[in-house]
């Protein structure tokens, strides 16, 4: 834990250029002391993401440049290595988790401000904690954007996703009825958890049948996590514009003046520290749908694009 700059060394997932899962792999790099203000952790997990996948795809080349080599990541659970000047409450040792913005987290070490880490409450397993920043604060904005009420119906599409299985969860504790959409492989999932379940459709068409003979009386809220047109079909059903959200269709927030909060939305610590400590009671699951090392990240991420994960899928750098 005391090893100096010149010599401790990590190893961490980059990409060169735009592309697809090929594009990444694993580097080794220096891992210098951390400066005042900020804290070194050796990150057990870390949560991967679709965001991840579309900024390696390019898909926010014009709005948000990478810079080459680009490293990846913002979830992450760990221990405390070495804390910079002038942190307090923070030592070696300590079991910790949080959130980096600087795309760093798929990495054997992470090196964030003190203000993005966290005590990891005692119940709550690293797995779970390393997966908890981009998924559960998207959860979060998304329910706290819908504003659901109690006895109110409101629609998940995507809802046995990362983001989804916390979103259903967080609205079931509002004492809401929760609709989820999703394949029927997940079906008995939600129905173990009181969600109730829709299938896709062959088409748009049969999948808004579907909702009506799940909510034949109203719905008041939807929660879009996957796309697709979900939101014009929300609209169809004549859920206010106020009431929708969605994570996955940015062209929609501005056709159907809906919103858009997604994971910035949500309020940092505080929100994370409530999830957390929901995990750490066992109020709250955060399904792992996959774990795999570091060397296995192009796998992680070819399962994560197929779009059919329950759950999230993390890496374990440490293995």
């Amino acid at each position: 834990m005391s090893t100096s700059a010149s010599t401790r060394t990590g190893r961490a997932v980059r990409f060169d250029r735009y592309g697809a899962v090929d594009e990444l792999y694993v580097a080794d790099v220096e891992v210098p002391d951390p400066g005042p203000g900020r804290v070194l952790v050796e990150v057990l997990s870390a949560g991967i993401n679709p965001a991840e996948s579309a900024i390696r795809q390019g898909a926010f080349a014009d709005t948000a440049p990478v810079t080459f080599p680009s490293g990846q990541g913002s979830d992450w659970a760990g221990v405390v290595v070495a804390a910079g000047a002038g942190v307090e409450g923070l030592d070696p040792g300590d079991d910790v988790f949080g959130w980096t913005g600087e795309r760093a987290s798929h990495a054997t070490h992470v090196d964030v401000p003190a203000e993005q880490v966290l005590p990891r409450p005692a119940g709550a397993d690293p797995r779970a904690a390393g997966a908890l920043y981009v998924s559960g604060m998207a959860a979060v904005a998304s329910v706290q954007a819908v504003d659901p009420r109690p006895g109110e119906t409101v629609v998940v599409s995507g809802a046995a996703g990362g983001v989804g299985l916390i979103a259903v969860q967080l609205l079931l504790m509002r004492d809401v009825e929760v609709v989820g959409i999703a394949s029927a492989a997940n079906h008995a999932r939600l129905r173990s958890m009181a969600v109730t379940p829709v299938a896709y459709g062959d088409d748009t068409a049969q999948t808004l049948a579907n909702v009506r003979a799940a909510a034949p009386d109203k719905v008041h809220a939807w929660i879009d996590l996957y796309g697709g047109g979900y939101v014009a079909m929300a609209r169809e059903l004549g859920v206010p514009a106020d009431r929708i959200n969605t994570i996955a269709d940015f062209d929609a927030v501005e056709e159907f003046g809906v919103q858009g909060a997604g994971t910035t939305a949500a309020a940092g610590r505080e929100d994370m520290a409530a999830l957390a400590a929901l995990v750490g009671d066992g109020a709250l699951e955060v399904p792992i749908a996959g774990a795999y090392p570091l060397d296995a990240v192009r796998e992680a991420f070819t399962e994560l694009e197929r779009r059919h994960t329950t759950g999230k899928i993390v890496l374990l750098p440490q293995e």
